[in-house]
């Protein structure tokens, strides 16, 4: 594999554009082409780096291409969007700066996945551990959420980003990440009731009818066909290479991962479908007998059936739709609707419905991914923001985009240039200044307080009487004739009347990046964005909890007569509070450009090129950087990059850098004006002296490689000769060794054959007289067996009687038997029935009685132990094997408990008089005393409480002054949970709407878990009028705390505070307890 070690080795075209030589608009897109068509996607512009779309996957995103940028030198590798991100991510670790990294582009540039890869960089260089890499998996995860609900597939790109993202991933001292903050700018909300023709809504319309399952979507009262649904476009609703319901899946999983709990994403799916159904309402008109037209709903289904998804009142939202209500001080004035006016305030409801849920999902993330930790952060934010846009239509939206554009091109110029300036200065080098347009004077046409485009739309927006958007066009017309940037044909500036190319309702703005025509028809409604405050009252009466968190102006106790801000004056101040924060920020900016149309790989399109290098301000750029210097670089690198070209630095340079290559340029006989010196760097002014150096290199590197070469040649030669010779001295001996051993292996075989022919004989011999001497002896002891047999069989034959066989076998049994009983007696096992001992048996007959007697045996001492049970103990010994049936194999904390006896009083409450009072207090016998831990919500902490138990109740009491804090019935309990693992914790669930249930279900703890359900359990199993308790053992259960759902989740720890296991607070609906693993 091929390893550069600078950015001009084996440049394709020129990797950085300050070098570009000519330096003009068509060289610059033909070295764009060119880098283009050889994969190489991204080209600097000093710092800056532009990123062509290349619409397919390249393999330069790989685990190690990470390892090849990471913390190495901007230059020193080819072009990379990794090399800027390591270089930001380096100075905020290293260097202790806050950093942003600036994205722009038009749509389907790759703004989105640009993003996306500075994010991946920056989570796999930064460190590892169970909590960071949780808060990077978290802010990776919270990507496809806003992607499913604020992207969708447009003509330009099939996942376009339709809003801007600016996200603060906040670091600690040792660079790694503790959480991030996101902020959203202009959401196209008019695309949720109106598609343009080939583009869809918003992405998680059709991934919640393609991956819900059926029930869900039963629930949601929706239909899998697109085309039941006015607000979805029909022509594009599926995209080649996207799964909807496969996202769909993913997105699910993103929002779990992110801290979403499962009742949130619930009503998240509710709302959609809310706004599915609300397309799908439509109006009649009604005549009424003052002759005016009243709008009444068509088909009340798909009204009925949203009603039901919200909790709202029918007749209220059909009312709102109907009606509209206007309060001025104490007046009250209503007013009926027409069917165009009905239709405009159910598309305002949808958008603002489905707009103010992307903005509750981002402060949701935000909740989630913030940093818990107090102490000053570091921060690196990342800007995913539209680009500039001109349309053959451009209105209020375009207007608003390109107003952010002029801000950002502002910004940028103003700290490049800063950057420029002070680097000079840093580096003691004379600052010249540089010429540059400055977009300040557009910026103050739209933005200005007094005369400004946007103060006078608010303007307009405000004033009383009829406004229209000709009034407004008209205002535009009267105070910005003169403005050298604003054009009009209605102005009073004459060298317009007569451009044909500029239509009456229309104004047009010279903005930085070239001239845009906005069609004035729209603007005033688009800037006002009202809602009728009769649907706000409709929505904040709803009985489902999100809507009301969106509509909080609806509450009537809350009324409000203000008219809300405008659109424009919102967006105005959230770009003011952006630049803000972007000028306390070192900048990294990203260009991103789209290379045709088609979103097809290997096509560029010159014309589409050159239309975003000229809005992008990319010339201007290269233009400000190549002002003052072209090319700068630290002495130690320029050293050792071109030391070969002088003889005095080559091949070791003893001295400082500086003085090496102050000596190579000398040397070089370069003009002084040409380059400077500065205090760490060298700067050259002209890209060909650059060039001349390493044209220079070139030529060197080729006569030191045919040098190379040469010894290289002569090295092979000779050590080839060597090995030949060598070998022929190896051959030869090998040979000679092998000759003579096949002479030697030739006697050795005569000398063995003359040797096995002399012994085989001597053998032979002595085997004759050795079979001679055996046979003589075999016959001498077969006649005295014979004869020996005859005295014997003679003199016993008066001795033998006929039942001498069965006497010697019965006494032969007899005495088996009586050793195997008195064997038995003196090794019989102990008297415990768990001891399965038994001696073995020693004959084969006996294997039947010798199982019987086990039996019989174990019977016996099983009868004689039982016998010595009392009542209590038996009545332990059945809580006991309750205990087992309920927790053997379920729960970790088991085999601890097994040996521990159930004493059930721990505190003696009868006896101690400290607890007289609490005893008294308590009617029934107190069948289990103890003290319990109650863990509190808002913390995860305990509190000690005294634990009785009796037949009827369970009694908490505080454990100091003997109070009771609360008494439960045992009918009001309904279930118990808890975990597998070995931690005491366990929640009481009450039964819903019960006298108990006021303050929510009991969380506790406690070490005698095992024994304090096993009593609960079994109190319920003996009675018979009562139902039987059900044991609820899973790692995750949700608790009810008053009016919200807590999920308290187990999870494996490293032991902190001894042994036991803790419980902390996540969030506001979610309580982790840390469980120390067992070795």
């Amino acid at each position: 594999m091929e390893v550069k070690t600078s950015l001009l080795d084996n440049m394709i075209g020129v990797g950085d554009m300050v070098l570009l030589e000519p330096l003009n608009e068509d060289s610059f897109i033909e070295n764009l082409r060119n880098r283009f068509d050889h994969s190489e996607i991204y080209t600097y512009i000093g710092s800056v780096v532009i990123s062509m779309n290349p619409y397919r996957s390249l393999p330069i995103y790989t685990p190690d291409k990470v390892e090849d940028y990471r913390n190495r030198n901007f230059y020193e590798l080819s072009p990379h969007i990794y090399a800027l991100a390591d270089e930001a991510y380096r100075s905020l670790r290293d260097q202790d700066k806050d950093q942003c990294i600036l994205i722009t582009g038009e749509s389907g540039a790759g703004k989105t996945e640009a993003s996306k890869l500075v994010m991946s960089y920056v989570a796999a260089v930064c460190g590892k551990g169970q909590e960071v890499n949780k808060v990077k998996e978290q802010l990776l995860q919270s990507n496809p959420v806003l992607e499913a609900f604020g992207n969708a597939k447009t003509v330009r790109n099939d996942n376009s980003s339709r809003f801007g993202k600016y996200m603060d991933i906040e670091f600690d001292f040792k660079g790694d990440p503790l959480g991030g903050v996101i902020s959203n700018y202009l959401l196209e909300k008019s695309r949720v009731v109106k598609q343009p023709r080939g583009e869809r809504n918003f992405h998680v319309f059709y991934q919640l009818l393609s991956g819900a399952s059926d029930d869900t979507l039963k629930k949601l009262k929706l239909d899998r066909d697109f085309s039941k649904y006015n607000y979805l476009s029909l022509d594009s609703a599926a995209v080649n290479g996207l799964d909807d319901a496969a996202n769909f899946r993913t997105v699910r999983n993103a929002m779990q991962i992110v801290g979403f709990m499962e009742d949130e994403v619930q009503s998240v799916l509710e709302l959609v479908a809310a706004v599915l159904k609300l397309g799908n309402i439509e109006f009649k008109p009604e005549s009424r007998c003052n002759g005016t037209d009243e709008s009444r709903v068509k088909d009340k289904n798909d009204l009925k059936e949203m009603c039901e998804l919200l909790g709202i009142e029918q007749s209220v939202l059909e009312r709102a739709f109907s009606y509209r209500t206007v309060e001025a001080k104490l007046e009250k004035v209503s007013t009926t609707l027409n069917v165009s006016q009905a239709y405009y305030a159910r598309d305002a409801l949808a958008k603002n419905l489905y707009s103010r849920l992307f903005s509750w999902l981002v402060t949701r993330i935000n909740e989630s991914i913030k940093a818990q930790a107090k102490t000053r952060h570091k921060v690196m934010g990342v800007l995913d923001i539209y680009g500039f846009e001109i349309f053959e239509d451009n209105s209020f939206e375009q207007f608003i985009i390109n107003y952010c554009n002029e801000k950002l091109q502002q910004i940028f110029i103003e700290l490049t240039l800063r950057e420029e300036q002070e680097e000079y200065i840093r580096e003691d080098i004379e600052w010249t200044n540089i010429e540059y347009f400055n977009n300040a004077v557009i910026c103050d046409l739209i933005e200005n307080n007094q005369n400004g485009i946007l103060a006078m739309l608010d303007e307009e927006c405000l004033r009383p009487g009829t406004v229209t958007d000709e009034t407004f066009l008209d205002k535009l017309n009267t105070i910005c004739a003169e403005h050298q940037h604003f054009e009009s044909r209605r102005s009073k500036n004459s060298k317009f009347l007569t451009d044909h190319s500029l239509p009456h309702n229309c104004f047009r703005i010279q903005h930085y990046a070239g001239k845009v025509l906005y069609r004035a028809e729209g603007f005033v409604d688009k800037n006002n964005d009202l809602l009728y405050r009769d649907l706000s009252q409709a929505m904040y009466k709803a009985n489902h909890g999100l809507i009301k968190q969106l509509f909080p102006e609806g509450n009537p106790a809350k009324v409000n007569l203000k008219r809300p801000p405008t659109a424009g004056f919102q967006f105005k101040a959230s770009v003011g509070t952006l630049m803000r924060n972007l000028q306390t920020k070192n900048p990294n900016y990203i260009r991103c450009i789209k290379p045709n149309d088609k979103k097809a790989s290997h096509i560029f399109t010159e014309s589409l090129v050159r239309h975003q290098v000229r809005y992008l301000g990319l010339m201007e750029n290269v233009r400000v950087r190549r002002a003052g210097y072209a090319f700068r670089q630290a002495y130690e690198p320029c050293l050792e990059r071109y030391k070969m070209l002088c003889k005095r630095t080559w091949p070791h340079w003893r001295g400082p850098a500086r003085e090496g290559v102050e000596v190579l340029m000398a040397d070089l006989q370069v003009s002084g004006e040409e380059f400077s010196y500065g205090r760490s760097k060298i700067f050259i002014r002209n890209p060909r002296t650059l060039f001349f150096l390493e044209e220079r290199r070139r030529q060197c590197l080729e006569d030191l490689a045919t040098l190379i070469q040469k010894i290289y040649r002569g090295w092979k030669c000779r050590s080839h000769f060597l090995l030949l010779k060598k070998s022929q001295v190896v051959v030869a001996a090998w040979y000679r060794r092998y000759a003579q051993q096949k002479k030697y292996q030739k006697i050795k075989s005569a000398t063995t054959v003359v040797q096995s022919y002399t012994r085989g004989w001597q053998a032979r011999k002595l085997l004759r007289e050795l079979k001679y001497q055996k046979r003589c002896k075999e016959a001498a002891t077969t006649i005295a067996a014979y004869w020996h047999g005859t005295q014997v069989r003679r003199e016993y034959r008066k001795f033998f009687r006929a039942n001498a066989g069965k006497k010697i076998y019965d006494f032969t049994i007899q005495r088996i038997m009586q050793k195997y009983f008195l064997g038995l007696k003196s090794n019989l096992p102990s008297m415990s029935p768990i001891d399965k001992n038994w001696p073995s048996r020693s004959y084969l007959f006996l294997d039947g009685v010798h199982t019987e007697l086990r039996r019989i045996f174990h019977l016996w001492r099983c009868k004689k132990y039982r016998s010595k049970f009392t009542e209590e103990k038996k009545a332990v010994y059945e809580e006991k094997l309750e205990a087992s049936e309920l927790f053997k194999d379920k729960k970790a904390l088991y085999p601890s408990s097994v040996s521990q006896p159930f004493k059930g009083d721990y505190l003696e409450i009868s006896k101690n008089p400290k607890y007289q009072k609490l005893n008294s207090a308590v009617e029934e016998k107190v069948l289990m005393a103890d003290v319990v831990n109650k863990i509190n919500r808002a913390n995860g902490k305990g509190t000690a409480r005294i634990f009785l138990l009796t037949k009827k109740s369970v009694v908490l009491a505080d454990q100091k002054t003997g109070q009771v804090k609360a008494s439960v019935p045992l009918p009001d309990l309904t279930s118990v949970s808890v975990s597998t693992q070995s931690d005491g914790f366990f929640a009481l669930r009450l039964k819903e709407g019960s006298a108990s249930a006021i303050k929510g279900d009991f969380l506790l703890s406690s070490e005698h878990l095992i024994e304090i359900i096993t009593k609960i359990h079994h109190i319920g199993s003996t009675t018979a009028e009562r139902e039987q308790l059900n044991i609820d053992i899973s790692d995750e259960f949700l608790v009810q705390f008053k009016q919200d759902k807590v999920c308290v989740k187990f999870i494996q720890g490293v032991a902190k505070n001894g042994n036991s296991a803790s419980c902390k607070r996540k969030n506001n609906r979610l309580l982790e307890v840390s469980v120390p693993s067992t070795a």
